[in-house]
């Protein structure tokens, strides 16, 4: 996978700062006041193997970025009647425990999409706007891909949580149910993040085989 950066900004009572979020679909990477920080999911970000002590610059709960508010702009695929076309998705992550919330905006075709203004997770958020897009435009990144999936259990975290199955399309493609995606657990090729894409991206089917444990997108179960 090949790293993906983008600009953005963070607010704490310290002050706002200018940032540059970086991943690679997998691990998060910020530098914040010359500290850098990374984690698989965003409100796991913590400093950095040998990063100094920052004392009063950040609050940090349990080792983990908290009490602070992100904002970032993102490119992001959709498609439209068939055809790969590019919108931006505008996202604003506040992280205060013990409850973060999350609030998207898809910009696309002159138009505004919106999830609700707190939204606990980024796989129900883009849900969200999936349901209130024009018919024939789809999301097209791993939360709506063929081959992603949650474990079987309840709840989920805010982001990176999703299981990749692309070293096992066939089998998946069978997959219906918790039991299913559980025998395939462990054939998985990594947790992503819900807004990565790859070359490898198919559509999630509508109902039946290959809508594993979560169920089509954006009519998840889990």
């Amino acid at each position: 996978m090949t790293d993906e950066s983008w600009a953005g900004w963070y607010r704490d009572r310290q002050g706002s700062d200018a940032v540059i979020l970086t991943t690679d679909g997998q691990q998060l990477r910020l530098r914040i006041r010359g500290v850098d920080f990374e984690g698989e999911s965003f409100d796991g970000l913590r400093p950095v193997a040998g990063t100094p002590d920052q004392g009063e610059m950040f609050a940090l709960a349990d080792g983990v970025l908290n009490d602070c508010v992100l904002e970032w702009d993102l490119p992001f695929p959709v498609i439209a009647d068939g055809v790969a076309q590019q919108a931006r998705l505008s996202c604003l992550l506040s992280l205060r425990r013990p409850d973060p919330y999350l609030y998207l905006e898809l910009q696309f075709g002159g138009a505004g999409f919106r999830s609700h203004r707190a939204e606990s997770d980024f796989g129900s958020a883009l849900a969200t706007i999936q349901r209130v897009l024009p018919p024939g435009v789809r999301l097209q990144t791993c939360i709506a891909c063929a081959f992603s999936d949650y474990f079987p259990a309840p709840g989920r975290g805010l982001s990176g949580g999703l299981a990749c199955f692309r070293g096992a399309k066939d089998a998946y493609r069978g997959a219906d149910g918790q039991g299913d995606v559980l025998d395939l657990w462990d054939r998985r090729s990594g947790f992503v993040q819900e807004t990565w894409s790859c070359p490898e991206f198919e559509p999630r089917p509508a109902a039946g085989a290959g809508t594993g444990h979560r169920g089509a997108f954006p009519l998840e179960l889990a």
